[in-house]
């Protein structure tokens, strides 16, 4: 079904729609998107604008960037002076923003702009704040990443008290989502979750992910990792739960291995312990250094967190003014 078909005269009721892409190393992906935005959104009265935000490229990006911006007046664009990541990127997007409705997308075209219009379809039905993009499949990517995946959201829904299990960077948000998310002041982003718990009504919109038209993803396993970690050490205090949790049940095996070895001590049948002791010790060592290197990653959110410093730093803008 066309853009044009799914839009009636009555729903065409937003002043300005706002649509954010982080961008790294996007130079042969940004034409094709713009123009795909471009024409999924014309069907509809209210104006149109494309913020996008170069997350410190080290190729021909923000040059692709600025023609776009010389031949469109609804280019918007920030770009950072280093790579501060997508996290920041989404959050100096949704900052310059002006839309009564923002929509936010990746710039490789794997989440398809043909979905916008039931996005907005599905927003102007007026019971929900937010409308999230949701993956049937997950393309291209390997059975070992998706799985991983899974079980991150799945082990991070737990820990952290939300789901979401279905969350993605694919999604529609009123103004007042944007402004709520804004509100919130942690230099420690994870949009995904931040979106979830400031908890207004949401729906979900399934797709499906294509293949990217250029490049290749710039997310490696390392920084997946790094991701992760940093989420889950963020916006849970349910590993510091399991440091005690380990305490006690060694506690509980200590206690087992002293009562053993009092009765075999006054029953006379005390023998060399010397593999156990050693085998007790590095056991011992490691649970200690794990809940170390635990309590370690909060110190270092915390770290952070007091140095106050902002989240992205901004050395050009581009805009319609």
């Amino acid at each position: 079904m066309s853009s044009d078909q799914i839009v009636t005269e009555a729903q065409r009721d937003y002043r300005l729609l706002s649509v954010v892409i982080p961008c790294f190393n996007e130079q042969d992906n940004l034409l094709p998107v713009v123009e795909a935005i471009a024409k999924h959104t014309q069907a509809f009265s209210g104006k149109l604008e494309i913020v996008l935000v170069d997350d410190g490229s080290t190729d021909a990006t923000w040059k692709r960037i600025s023609e776009l911006a010389t031949d469109r007046e609804d280019i918007k664009a920030l770009k950072f002076s280093r790579n501060f990541g997508k996290e920041a990127a989404i959050a100096a997007g949704l900052s310059k923003a002006e839309g009564d409705i923002v929509i936010l997308m990746d710039a490789d075209l794997q989440h398809p702009p043909e979905l916008i219009p039931r996005l907005i379809e599905r927003w102007q039905q007026g019971d929900v704040e937010i409308v999230e993009g949701v993956k049937r499949s997950r393309g291209e990517e390997s059975k070992i990443k998706e799985m991983l995946s899974r079980f991150f959201y799945f082990t991070f829904g737990k820990l952290a008290g939300l789901n979401v299990q279905n969350a993605s960077d694919f999604k529609l948000l009123t103004r007042m989502a944007v402004d709520a998310w804004g509100d919130l002041p942690e230099r420690n982003l994870f949009f995904r979750w931040m979106s979830v718990w400031i908890g207004y009504p949401r729906a979900e919109i399934y797709f499906s992910v294509t293949e990217r038209l250029h490049g290749e993803s710039g997310w490696s396993y390392l920084q997946l990792t790094k991701l992760a970690l940093s989420a889950l050490t963020a916006y849970s205090s349910a590993p510091l739960r399991l440091v005690a949790l380990i305490g006690i049940l060694f506690g509980v095996f200590a206690a087992i291995l002293i009562i053993e070895t009092l009765f075999n001590y006054f029953s006379g049948q005390a023998v060399s312990g010397f593999t156990t002791v050693i085998i007790l010790l590095l056991i011992v060592g490691a649970a200690i250094l794990f809940g170390l290197a635990i309590v370690g990653e909060y110190i270092a959110r915390i770290y952070d967190e007091i140095k106050g410093r902002p989240r992205y730093l901004i050395e050009k803008t581009l805009d319609d003014e």
